[in-house]
């Protein structure tokens, strides 16, 4: 028998089945985050939603944690980093509230279309204003859908039972997948330009914070409605603010905020503003749903069973051999992703070398969830990788030979035009980039990096450097490789930081410079 402490409400169906396993429910609601080390120490599993704070000083004082249950999807409120290196379990519910969200998401499209909240309030206040508040037809309307993931398809087939037309922006889901569910994919400022409507499905990531934003407006259709029931920060509030003042934007409706709870801004003085208070969850279904989910999770995790929707302990199945590779193959996936502005239909991942006579299985899934990082609505895992790859239509195909020229062991993966490849070096077994499209190089893979192809003749690096500097960023680690094939040159930087915008154009415009490619990776 464990002892499960739960800090937050959950469905009394999900705490029932695991008292009838036997264990020990411990309901603390209302926990200070002083009283919760306080009662924490025991514990063997923990149960929370959004509000309670799993912290690095939680989880120490957690000495018989064994699994930490989400009861949701959204796991900013737990360090699994932490958890990870203390060998705590974390599971999540990433399917648990999907349909209510959709649903949420679609009566805020027909509350902005139609301007019921705005109707409401001024008939509650004693005012018929019938001819204020006229409103317009989803039918035959363009409805941009920003992130092509569950909820976004969900949406898209209510959305298409309206008789809206339907476009998309996910560079993460290939134009065939798209297809066949009767939807057009467009890059993001041809969306802005044909949609009469937008709504966001995406998760919050350094490349999604602020991406509606002025510049979206600028390219957008006159009088665009948006819609947010994603995650807080993703639209600019103050370019929205100044869209819906001046009429560049018709409406928006937002479910969430860059800072919660907020209950003052300046959106909502304005009359075609339309907010709730993070309500895409909440139903009675997605809360007994996501209790249920995570009690058997829970349950799975106590009694030492594969637990579906573990975010953490994939790595667990990996042979001590194979298991060094994890980290490289995850970071050679984010790279490979960010060169490919996403991922192509057809992904190949080839095993050289003494790798070859192992199971390598685990490594390839540390690929895709090194590809998908922070581009879905739940956390990828080594679980959900597969599945992530089919719903987007990406066929992944894994090789493996014995003959490896240059290194004991190599994982190259490619597709769509683009390479590259890794190992492990050292004593240390330190991982390192060592082929990037036909070019041979050696740098340890970073969070930062710029990838610059160009004429292979003098000066150039000197310009690259130049750019750099004046931009106030950092070499950290950088190398050059040629080709055999042409006469180019390829460098690879790991820098400081992420390089601003305006240093990439210099560098693009730089003479001799051929290609910049910027991979930012969390």
């Amino acid at each position: 028998m464990a002892r499960v402490l739960v800090t937050e409400k959950i469905a009394e169906g999900g705490l029932d089945a695991l008292r009838a396993a036997g264990h020990d429910v411990d309901v603390r609601t209302g926990l200070s985050p002083e009283e919760l080390l306080g009662v924490i120490p025991g514990a063997h599993a923990l149960i929370i939603r959004s509000s309670t704070q799993v912290t690095a000083e939680v989880l120490e004082a957690g000495t018989d944690l064994v699994v930490v249950g989400r009861a949701g999807i959204g796991l900013d409120n737990v360090d699994v980093e932490t958890a990870t290196r203390r060998g705590v379990m974390v599971v999540n519910a990433p399917q648990s509230n999907i349909l209510s969200t959709a649903e949420h998401t679609m009566g805020m499209l027909l509350a902005v279309a139609r301007s019921v909240p705005q109707a409401h309030g001024a008939l509650m206040a004693g005012r018929w204003e019938r001819s204020k508040w006229v409103g317009v037809e989803l039918a035959d309307k363009t409805l941009g859908i920003v992130g092509l993931g569950r909820i976004g398809k969900l949406v898209a087939q209510r959305a298409s039972a309206f008789g809206m037309r339907i476009i998309a922006h996910d560079p993460f889901v290939t134009p065939e997948a798209a297809r066949k569910i009767n939807i057009e994919l467009v890059d993001l400022d041809t969306l802005a330009a044909t949609a009469d409507f937008v709504t966001l499905h995406v998760v919050k990531t350094p490349e999604t914070v602020g991406m509606i934003g002025e510049d979206f407006f600028a390219a957008a259709k006159p009088g665009i409605r948006i819609v947010n029931v994603s995650r807080g920060g993703v639209i600019d509030e103050a370019a929205l603010a100044a869209a819906l003042e001046d009429g560049r934007c018709g409406g928006a409706a937002l479910d969430v905020f860059a800072s919660e709870p907020t209950t003052e801004s300046p959106l909502f003085s304005q009359p075609g503003f339309v907010g709730t208070p993070h309500l895409g969850a909440s139903t009675a279904e997605a809360q007994d749903k996501a209790g249920d989910t995570i009690a058997d999770q829970v349950r799975l995790a106590l009694a030492g069973e594969f637990v579906p929707f573990a975010v953490n302990i994939a790595a667990a199945e990996a042979s001590e051999t194979v298991r060094p590779f994890l980290g490289v193959a995850e970071q050679l996936g984010g790279i490979f992703a960010g060169l490919h502005e996403g991922l192509p239909p057809v992904l190949d991942v080839e095993y050289a070398g003494e790798l070859a006579g192992y199971d390598t299985r685990i490594l390839t899934l540390s690929v895709l969830k090194g590809a998908f990082a922070g581009t879905t609505e739940e956390p990828v895992s080594y679980v959900n990788a597969p599945q992530v790859a089919a719903e987007r239509g990406i066929e992944v195909r894994d090789t493996t030979t014995v003959t490896s020229r240059d290194f004991v062991n190599l994982i190259t993966i490619s597709g769509g035009g683009h390479t590259v490849a890794g190992t492990l070096v050292g004593l240390r077994s330190e991982p390192r980039l060592v082929h990037v499209d036909g070019h041979s190089v050696d740098v340890p893979p970073s969070p930062h990096m710029v990838f610059v192809r160009n004429d292979d003749r003098p000066g150039v690096i000197g310009r690259v450097g130049t750019v750099l500097g004046d931009a106030e960023v950092n070499i950290a680690d950088m190398d050059v490789g040629r080709s055999d094939e042409e006469a180019t040159a390829l460098m690879v930087i790991a820098t400081s930081r992420s390089l601003p915008d305006a240093a990439v154009a210099a560098l693009r415009s730089a003479e001799g410079v051929l290609s910049v490619a910027v991979v930012d990776r969390a």
